[in-house]
């Protein structure tokens, strides 16, 4: 007898069915969370409009980089205190 084994080609069979039940299902899975996520983008963007048109009212600060870290350098600073002194007089110390 030639060709294949219907034994073998069953078994290969099988495993491309549940591999395509696999890809369907992941498929599906994704579709799912896409639309979920365009809805939630959708929302964010109608409440950041809204938030902007409430801004007009308000004096714009500009805000750069500079200016961030000098407000982290004195939270910093706030926060830790004399610990950062107290490291950074022992660091001097080697």
């Amino acid at each position: 007898m030639r060709g294949y084994d219907p034994a073998d080609v069953d078994e290969f069979l099988d495993d491309v069915i549940k591999d395509y039940e696999t890809y369907s299902k992941e498929t599906q899975r994704l579709e799912m969370e896409n639309d979920r996520l365009v809805s939630k983008v959708d929302e964010l963007t109608k409440q950041l409009a809204v938030g902007k048109s409430g801004q007009t009212a308000r004096p714009s600060a500009s805000v750069t980089n500079m200016d961030i870290l000098k407000r982290l350098s004195n939270l910093e600073r706030h926060v830790f205190g004399a610990q950062l002194n107290d490291d950074m007089n022992q660091d001097n110390r080697f």
